[in-house]
C-alpha cells in the first residue's frame, strides 16, 4: 500500500464544509484520500512538494462521444444537421472495432491531458459486440475513470435497447469502468420503448442518459413520468426545447441535465439552459460532446457556459432595469462545480469523485500557476477555472499519476498519433470531407 503526502498547494476541495481554498496537506492512501489538514505527517508517506500550485478535484466530462477521436475538429463549421449527415450517415458505418478502439484511447488520453479524470463516454457507434469491447478497451488502456454509457447506432424508434449487451458488460465491469445506458429516450423512441428502456435501467440500478436536442417535448415524456421512471439516475443531455414546466418537473424529480455549451451554440441545438436550471434550483453538469467540434477541454466548456449565461443575465437586467448589474449573477466557483460536483452526480459517481474529502477516490488535478496566463493567481478558484492544458501539471486517478511534470505517464504518444492518423485517413478516404465541404464520392 502506497502513501503520498501532497504538501504546499492551495487546495480547492469543493466540499460545502470547507473554505473555498486553503493551504492544507492531502494524504493519499492507496487509491483514496485518507486525510486533509494543516499537518498530516506520516513517516511512511512520500512527500510531494506542491508549493505554488493549486489542487482541485479531478474534472468530470459528463458527455462525450469518444469514438470520434480520429475526426477531431473536422466539423467546426458544421451545423447539427451537417454533423448528423456527415458523421453518423457517411462516416460512422465505416468504423471497424480498431477505429473505435483508437478513437476511445486517444480521446480519453486527451481528456486526461486536459485534467479530466472521469469521463461519461456516450458510445453509440457500436453495431457489434466487438465494437463495444474495443470502446471499453480503449478507455481501460488510457487509465481514465469512465462511465461507459452503452448506446446503439440503431435509429429505429421502435427498437428497444439491447439488454443482453448491457448485462454482458455488467458481468465484466471492474476497476475504473462503470456501466450505464445511452438510450433514445422520449425524443427519439416511441413512448413504449422509452418506458421499457428506462425501466430496464431502473431495474439494474443504472444511469440512463438520453438526448433532448430540440423541438417540443415528445409524448414519451409524459409516459415515462406517469410510469415513475424519472429520477436521479436519469440524465438528460442538452435539454433543448424543454418548457419551464418540464424543467421544474425534472428538477423536482432529481433528474440531472448535462449541457455542452460550446457545440450547442455552434451547432445550433439551442441556447444552453444553464440559467433556466439555476432558476429552478438545480445546476448543470458539463460535456464537450464531440471532438469533431471542440478541443475537448472541459474547463473551456465551463468558461463558455459561465460567460454565455452572464451575458444573458446582464442583457436581461439592462432591458428590465435600465442599468447594469451591480454584482455578477454567477460565480466562478459555481462554474467549477459544474465540471466537478455536478458531473459526478450526473454519472452516478457522487459518492466517489467530484470533491476532495477523506474516503473519496484520489482523483485530482495539480495546476501550475507559474504561467503568465495565471500568475500571480490572486484568486485560486478563478485561476483554476481559467487554466489551460499547458497549466495542467499533473493528474491523479485512483491514487496513481496519469500525468506528471506536464507529461502524460506511460503513454507512447508517437504510437497513438500514428494509429489515430491512419484511422482518420481510412475513415475519410474518398469522401473529401472537411469542415467547409460536403462529402462526395
Amino acid at each position: 500500500m502506497s502513501r503520498l503526502l501532497l504538501r504546499g498547494a492551495a487546495v480547492i476541495t469543493m466540499s460545502p464544509n470547507r473554505p473555498d481554498a486553503e493551504l492544507v496537506d492531502l494524504l493519499i492512501d492507496d487509491d483514496r484520500i485518507d486525510d486533509i489538514g494543516e499537518r498530516c505527517d506520516r513517516p511512511d508517506a512520500e512527500i510531494v512538494d506542491l508549493a505554488g500550485r493549486i489542487v482541485i478535484p479531478g474534472l468530470v466530462n459528463a458527455h462525450l462521444h469518444t469514438w470520434q477521436g480520429a475526426l477531431r475538429l473536422l466539423g467546426t463549421d458544421w451545423t447539427l444537421l451537417e454533423y448528423l449527415q456527415r458523421i453518423h450517415a457517411d462516416i460512422a458505418p465505416r468504423y471497424a472495432p480498431d477505429d473505435v478502439y483508437i478513437g476511445n484511447l486517444a480521446g480519453a488520453i486527451n481528456q486526461i491531458n486536459c485534467g479530466t479524470t472521469t469521463l461519461g463516454d456516450w458510445c453509440h457507434n457500436n453495431p457489434t459486440p466487438e465494437h463495444t469491447d474495443a470502446a471499453v478497451a480503449g478507455l481501460r488502456h488510457s487509465g481514465i475513470r469512465a462511465a461507459f454509457l452503452h448506446g446503439t447506432p440503431n435509429r429505429n424508434p421502435d427498437a428497444r435497447h439491447p439488454l443482453d449487451e448491457v448485462d454482458r458488460l455488467l458481468d465484466q465491469a471492474r476497476g475504473l469502468i462503470t456501466v450505464g445506458m445511452a438510450i433514445g429516450g422520449p425524443q427519439l423512441s416511441t413512448p413504449d420503448v422509452a418506458v421499457a428502456d428506462l425501466r430496464a435501467a431502473q431495474e439494474r440500478g443504472l444511469v440512463a442518459s438520453m438526448h433532448q436536442s430540440g423541438g417540443e417535448p415528445a409524448p414519451g415524456w409524459e409516459a415515462v413520468r406517469a410510469a415513475e421512471l424519472l429520477g436521479p439516475c436519469t440524465n438528460v443531455v442538452h435539454g433543448a426545447g424543454l418548457t419551464d414546466d418540464w424543467i421544474a418537473a425534472l428538477v423536482d424529480l432529481g433528474v440531472t441535465v448535462t449541457t455542452t455549451p460550446e457545440n450547442e451554440l455552434s451547432h445550433g441545438h439551442c441556447a444552453p439552459i444553464t440559467g433556466r436550471l439555476l432558476r429552478f434550483g438545480a445546476a448543470p453538469s458539463l460535456g464537450t460532446d464531440t471532438d469533431t467540434a471542440t478541443s475537448g477541454e472541459i474547463l473551456s466548456a465551463a468558461r463558455c457556459a459561465l460567460t454565455y449565461q452572464r451575458g444573458l443575465d446582464h442583457e436581461k437586467h439592462r432591458r428590465e432595469a435600465g442599468m447594469m448589474l451591480s454584482t455578477a449573477s454567477i460565480t466562478s466557483k459555481q462554474a467549477l462545480s459544474w465540471a466537478t460536483v455536478e458531473g459526478a452526480k450526473a454519472l452516478g459517481l457522487a459518492d466517489r469523485v467530484g470533491r476532495l474529502e477523506p474516503g473519496m477516490q484520489a482523483d485530482l488535478v495539480v495546476i501550475d500557476t507559474g504561467g503568465l496566463n495565471l500568475w500571480p493567481a490572486h484568486d485560486p478558484i478563478a485561476a483554476a477555472l481559467h487554466a489551460g492544458v499547458a497549466n495542467i501539471e499533473a493528474v491523479m486517478i485512483g491514487g496513481g499519476w496519469r500525468k506528471r511534470g506536464h507529461a502524460l505517464v506511460d503513454v507512447d504518444l508517437d504510437d497513438v498519433r500514428g494509429r489515430l492518423r491512419e484511422s482518420g485517413e481510412r475513415l475519410l478516404h474518398g469522401l473529401h470531407v472537411t469542415s467547409r465541404s460536403s462529402p462526395s464520392g
